[in-house]
């Protein structure tokens, strides 16, 4: 066996993958009901204190939290400070003088990752099916007309709840997902911020490959999650040092379906599934668990195949020194000359790390403190992300 394979087998037994900190990853910014409906943070958004007046009267009998904005960017600052679960606004708002629409409004709303998921109810005495239509294309979730029917705007509210702590439980089964993770990364104490320069150097590819935005939130989730099913490897196998035997090694090589099933029946980690399922394949088909070659092996896997791989190498383990950035590119290469990995990613990632100040820039990507007006929203917010869920889970 060769110095690569040994290094990269070694790689397997000594280095588990971490959840490194995110909490609800990913559906992130949204806070939680409580069991009941009660005490539910409702935000009215209207320039006209007389009808915020009048749905605070219909909802006087509520349990219900109500805070109140008399403009968007009143309502915007709130939303970056406090958790809402419900918006009620005008569809015609003021902001600081000027006419803001409702549609403008949930449009902004709708594109932050951190309040997508708050729902969104439009008022409005303005009649006409086509202002309707607009407003729900624009992402407001329910639509009433003036004048308003007590008993019904509370329904409406109380549906609309019932649908958002719904979608808050879907949200804390994925944080618990988020911190079975972890305990993956917490029975390796030598592998640092894997997963975090994991999930850092797979996006920064995606981004030089031209990935949609979705296919970057698949690979950042997949940076914490892709070792998941390392939960079930015993320590004796996992951390044994010297060569595992036959029997060892399949049920190391089981991990990847382990993490799989655990993945599964979250609907919205399915864009993630193949990444973990199949990041140990191989370009002339020797990996596994499927035997998969060439481009049948799905893009996210070998993305991030390739940055565990860098990674790996150039971090120091209790078993080895960790290789420069040139060592590691010379051996990705000798590997893709080998028919392991695929020749024309393995060029892009290369000159992608030769990039000066690569390092520094990729560490810094989902840092706290790092600002920088050309990132797209999706990122910031998966940083953001990063840092509320490393609150929750180190507690």
């Amino acid at each position: 066996m060769d110095r690569i394979e040994t290094t990269l087998k070694q790689e397997e037994i000594h280095s588990p993958s971490q959840l490194g900190q995110e909490r609800r990853l990913f559906l992130p910014g949204v806070s939680p009901l409580t069991e009941s409906l009660g005490r539910a943070t409702i935000l009215l958004v209207d320039h006209v204190a007389i009808n915020r007046q009048l749905i605070k009267g219909i909802l006087k009998a509520g349990p219900y939290r109500l805070l109140e904005a008399r403009t968007a960017a009143e309502a915007f600052a709130i939303l970056d400070s406090e958790p809402v679960d419900l918006i009620i606004a005008e569809l015609i708002m003021g902001d600081g003088g000027r006419t803001y629409g409702g549609q403008e409004f949930c449009t902004a709303v709708k594109a932050n990752r951190r309040t997508r998921l708050i729902p969104i109810l439009i008022i409005t005495s303005v009649q006409g099916i086509d202002n309707e239509v607009s407003v729900l294309e624009s992402g407001a979730d329910e639509f009433l007309i003036k004048p308003l029917q007590p008993a019904a705007v509370r329904t409406r509210i109380r549906t609309m709840l019932r649908n958002k702590r719904a979608i808050d439980s879907l949200e804390e089964a994925e944080t618990i997902l988020f911190a079975l993770a972890q305990t993956v990364e917490q029975r390796d104490k030598e592998t640092g911020n894997h997963c975090q320069r994991l999930a850092s150097l797979s996006v920064a590819l995606g981004t030089a490959l031209g990935l949609p935005e979705e296919d970057l939130v698949a690979l950042y989730r997949g940076g914490y999650l892709h070792d998941i099913g390392k939960i079930a490897v015993p320590d004796s196998i996992l951390f044994k040092r010297g060569e595992l035997n036959e029997e060892e090694w399949v049920v190391m090589r089981s991990h990847t379906i382990k993490g799989e099933e655990i993945c599964r029946p979250m609907r919205s980690l399915a864009p993630v599934l193949p990444i973990i399922r199949n990041h140990h394949e191989k370009w002339d088909g020797s990996g596994y668990p499927d035997g998969l070659a060439g481009e049948q092996i799905p893009l996210l896997s070998r993305i991030l195949q390739l940055s565990d791989i860098y990674d790996a190498l150039t971090s120091r383990r209790s078993y080895k020194s960790a290789y420069s950035p040139e060592a590691a590119i010379s051996m990705l290469q000798k590997e893709a000359e080998q028919g392991w990995r695929d020749p024309e990613l393995v060029s892009v990632f290369c000159e992608m790390v030769r990039q000066p100040n690569f390092v520094a820039n990729s560490a810094a990507l989902f840092a706290p403190d790092y600002e920088d007006e050309s990132e797209t929203a999706e990122l910031r917010s998966m940083r953001e992300s990063l840092a509320r869920m490393s609150r929750e889970v180190l507690k």
